[in-house]
């Protein structure tokens, strides 16, 4: 079949799922000198005990429950073609290993026949889009338009801490909340300036002709700016920041079909929501369930103080770092009825059957220290769409 996905719901045909082959921690080097060999090889033990292989066994295990889910509603799944993520790679300005390819929409989307990859301001994500290439090459004999955003050079900082002195930071009802979800965790806050184009496609939410951009740690407002520029007028791509000051947009507002949206009410409130959505039914949600006691331990025993090992020795590392809570929010849907939920959001697939829409559970055991749930996981490559507009 040809790409073709204009929405976040319309009947999905066709899909690519993550996988957890060769995960890795990240290792980045960020500095133009050599590594020493020695604390090269010092890291390297310290990425492999990251990821032990129960880890990686049983991520997998839950991404092809996920592909099977899927495959049942009578989807055809792609899996991505996984090199060698951990293997060191340099560009002139810096050094880094990959992460993984488990959250595919991350980098990814899909206008219509168009398939834009985005370029992250994660050092460690450079060549992860090349995963992708084998099935993008098959859906090519059909023929697509395939746009790579701009590499950044990323040779200077593309971030500043969101409170310049964080013990002046004051705690705000969503980080009291996210500490009762984590059992006391708080989330660190940067921003990105705007030196370079750096986003990833996962600040986006698909509306027809209209695209909602969230300028967060993870976008800025130059690349807003690129995206409008590459779809041209036929589209209209409109920004928000006030509504989440973290990272991707899909676990803070997700359209289910036209007219009815889901909104994370930790974040969003009448004040702030978009404007696009006046018209539009709203779910106002935010009861998610907490993070599993288990990603707490391993968070807490093993990626913690691993980070700080690596830290010490001059890496940058993503072990410090986990999905927030709401990352349970995070689903796919199937059609305008049907949505594949986190098995543990029984909250949550309550008040979509008040919505008539049948919730299907899935289990997905590690997405809080994965930093991704069911939408992250998968990227809808055709849908049974057309182009239309929902807004006036």
């Amino acid at each position: 079949m040809k790409i073709n996905s204009h929405n976040e719901w319309d009947k999905l045909l066709e899909v690519i799922v993550g996988s957890a082959e060769g995960s890795h921690a990240v290792l980045t080097w960020a500095r133009p000198d050599p590594i020493p060999p020695e604390i090269m090889e010092e890291a390297l033990k310290l990425n492999h005990l990251s990821h032990p292989q129960w880890l990686i066994d049983e991520i997998a295990e839950d991404l092809q429950g996920l592909a099977d889910t899927i495959a049942g509603f009578g989807v055809k799944v792609h899996r991505p073609k996984v090199h060698d993520i951990g293997k060191m790679f340099t560009t002139p300005f810096w050094q880094s290993t990959g992460n993984d390819v488990y959250n595919v929409r991350d980098l990814h989307i899909v206008v219509g026949n168009t398939v834009i990859e985005s370029p992250s301001y994660l050092r460690s994500r450079y060549f992860e889009s090349m995963a992708f290439y084998d099935i993008w090459y098959e859906y090519f004999e059909e023929g697509f338009k395939w746009i790579c955003g701009p590499r950044p050079r990323i040779d200077r900082p593309v971030s500043e801490p969101y409170y310049r002195d964080e013990s002046q930071r004051k705690l705000t009802d969503e980080d009291f909340r996210y500490q009762d979800l984590t059992g006391g965790r708080l989330e660190k806050l940067h921003r990105l300036n705007e030196n370079e184009i750096v986003f990833e496609a996962a600040n986006t939410l698909r509306m027809g002709h209209d695209l909602l951009y969230l300028v967060s740690s993870s976008g800025n407002y130059k690349s807003a700016k690129w995206l409008q520029s590459v779809l041209g007028t036929e589209y209209c791509v409109h920004t928000t920041e006030d509504i989440y000051r973290s990272s991707h947009i899909d676990s803070t507002v997700l359209a289910l079909r036209p007219g009815l949206v889901v909104l994370n009410s930790t974040r969003v409130n009448k004040n702030n929501c978009p404007q696009l959505f006046e018209n539009w039914d709203k779910i106002w949600f935010e009861d998610v369930a907490p993070t599993p006691q288990s990603e707490l331990d391993f968070q807490a025993e093993v990626r913690d103080p691993l980070a700080k090992q690596l830290e010490a020795m001059g890496f940058e590392t993503n072990l410090n770092d986990m999905a927030s809570p709401w990352v349970g929010m995070n689903f796919r849907s199937i059609d305008p009825r049907t949505v594949l939920v986190d098995e543990r959001q029984t909250a949550l697939m309550t008040e979509l059957e008040k919505h008539q829409i049948t919730p299907v559970p899935v289990r997905m055991r590690h997405m809080h220290t994965q930093s991704g749930g069911i939408h992250c996981t998968t990227l809808d490559t055709v849908r049974d769409s057309k182009l239309e507009r929902y807004f006036d």
